[in-house]
């Protein structure tokens, strides 16, 4: 069987497990019969159970069984699932191209927005994560003329926007002072070029990606901003929006009016949270904080006087 054929088994089954919530390898077997993958021919249970541990190797995700409950299969991780993970992602990711590869004839009306992929970049980082090795980069910022050598360790990737960032985690020994340990983030679409050197390091045992960004709006991290609580007023149908589709995961709802709803979160406010909001336009109101309110009152102040010059 060619991999992208078994890569669909392994697809459709963690989607029927995790739909049922838990399921037999008959009530399996009922639902694999309906698709065309099946042939007509049943799962047999030593196929299962290779898909089962194929799926753990390739997605991290483990098929657990309740066997004191009828022998009924669920996933143990259940909660990569439902969150920002990496299993999640190439999940739906992958869910998502079994779509749409089974239905070509429809590729002129199935827009889609481009994947950010990098180049060599990409799997040059992950190389260099696994090893626990230094990367060398020459790096230009936005407002600089040429690029400059930077030498770091990589810690972690994050996705923002349809780019890629590395998280690059800098210690300097400084003379007759303690150490210093800082982190820079980095676009990849800024990096001119990479190469791994030979330098390991050992990454912080208490650092934990998730936890590093816990309060950012996107990849923001060391501007110095502090979290705090963000209040904001949305008018219209962008309210309905920001219901479905959260700005940021401490988002809760607060009050409703009269075309209008209140919401709140905590995080940094910071440029790229701030812009974010100025695109919203006149369907968001900051409330609170007063700073933060005049700060996008005056931006929009100022982007009124380009129109009147």
């Amino acid at each position: 069987m060619k991999t992208s054929a078994k890569f669909k088994e392994y697809i459709w089954l963690v989607n029927t497990i995790h739909q049922a919530g838990k399921i037999t390898l008959a009530e399996i077997n009922r639902l694999w019969l309906k698709t065309d993958m099946s042939g007509g021919v049943t799962m047999a249970r030593a196929t299962f159970n290779r898909h089962k541990d194929a799926i753990e190797d390739i997605f991290g995700i483990y098929i657990d069984c309740d066997k004191q409950n009828g022998y009924k299969y669920f996933i143990g991780n259940e909660k990569v699932l439902r969150e920002n993970t990496i299993q999640n992602w190439m999940l739906s990711t992958l869910s998502v191209n079994n779509i749409i590869s089974e239905s070509l004839s429809l590729q002129n009306r199935i827009l889609l927005e481009s994947v950010a992929y990098e180049g060599t970049y990409l799997p040059m980082v992950i190389e260099a994560m696994r090893r626990s090795v230094r990367i060398a980069i020459m790096y230009r910022k936005y407002g600089d003329e040429d690029p400059r050598p930077l030498n770091f360790e990589p810690y972690c990737l994050k996705m923002f926007r349809q780019r890629w960032y590395v998280l690059g985690h800098f210690h300097r020994e400084v003379e007759d002072e303690p150490d210093i340990d800082y982190f820079g983030i980095f676009s990849f679409d800024r990096i001119f070029s990479m190469s791994l050197t030979e330098i390991k390091f050992q990454i912080n045992p208490d650092f934990n990606a998730e936890d590093f960004f816990e309060e950012c709006y996107g990849v923001l991290v060391n501007d110095g901003t502090r979290p705090e609580k963000v209040r904001i007023r949305v008018y219209g149908y962008e309210r309905y929006y920001l219901r479905d589709l959260k700005i940021h995961h401490s988002q809760r709802e607060l009050t409703n009016g009269d075309g209008y709803t209140d919401f709140e979160l905590f995080l940094r406010p910071t440029p790229d949270f701030i812009q974010h909001l100025i695109g919203l336009g006149e369907h968001v109101k900051v409330l609170y904080p007063e700073w933060l309110a005049e700060q996008v009152a005056q931006i929009h102040y100022h982007a009124l006087m380009h129109y009147e010059q």
